[in-house]
């Protein structure tokens, strides 16, 4: 009877391995480093900046003063033709990193279109990342299926988002927005699946800010 404590211990070990991979996959893997609340208040962690990638529902708008220049983006999208986020400057962008592959974005892809399409006259931009498919027909077939309207630069490695600190972009996180103000400056980060309502206020209060 004594010999099946450490077997069961085992398989609780197994279980919990198993569940951390699986929230990594899911794009659950958040670097918590520090917040920026809504008010502009600022709270450290002790080896980080005062920003951070979020789970949607903790997301805040970073104070200007601590906002970070968004890193050059620039190649093809999904027909080939090139693209770049400098030619989006002047107007609020959402940047979101997505592949086909990944579950979680499938089940935001709705709700980014819907708010793309509602924001478009208030001169927000959408533009995606598609990421770690090596196959554009494959993301093509995403973007026909939840009939997305905005574009997508074509990173099958993942190289383009190695250019963003790694505190407001975790490469392992898919999927992931940022939201990059009238400057060119990042000014939220979320990790993980994003909904609509959750996108919507910190996306009307980047947009509302001063040119």
């Amino acid at each position: 009877m004594r010999a099946a404590g450490p077997r069961r211990s085992g398989v609780r070990t197994a279980a919990l391995a198993a569940t951390g991979l699986a929230a990594a996959v899911a794009g659950c893997v958040f670097a918590a480093v520090g917040t920026v609340a809504a008010d502009g208040s600022r709270a450290e962690a002790a080896a980080g900046p005062a920003t951070a990638i979020r789970a949607a529902d903790r997301a805040a708008v970073i104070d200007p003063a601590a906002r970070p220049a968004a890193p050059e983006l620039s190649g093809d999208d999904l027909d080939g033709k090139p693209l770049a986020l400098a030619g989006f400057r002047g107007q609020v962008v959402v940047l979101n990193v997505w592949g086909s592959w990944c579950a979680p974005c499938r089940a935001e892809a709705d709700d980014l279109d819907r708010l793309e399409r509602e924001t478009r006259e208030h001169g927000v931009r959408f533009l995606g990342i598609n990421t770690r498919d090596p196959d554009r027909a494959a993301a093509r077939s995403f973007v026909r299926a939840h009939g997305l309207g905005f574009p997508s630069l074509h990173d099958p490695t993942g190289a383009l988002l190695l250019r963003f600190p790694p505190a407001l972009l975790n490469p392992q996180a898919i999927p992931s927005t940022l939201v990059i103000d009238r400057r060119g400056r990042i000014a939220v980060s979320i990790g993980g699946a994003v909904t609509e309502d959750e996108l919507r206020p910190l996306l009307t209060r980047v947009r509302e800010e001063a040119p």
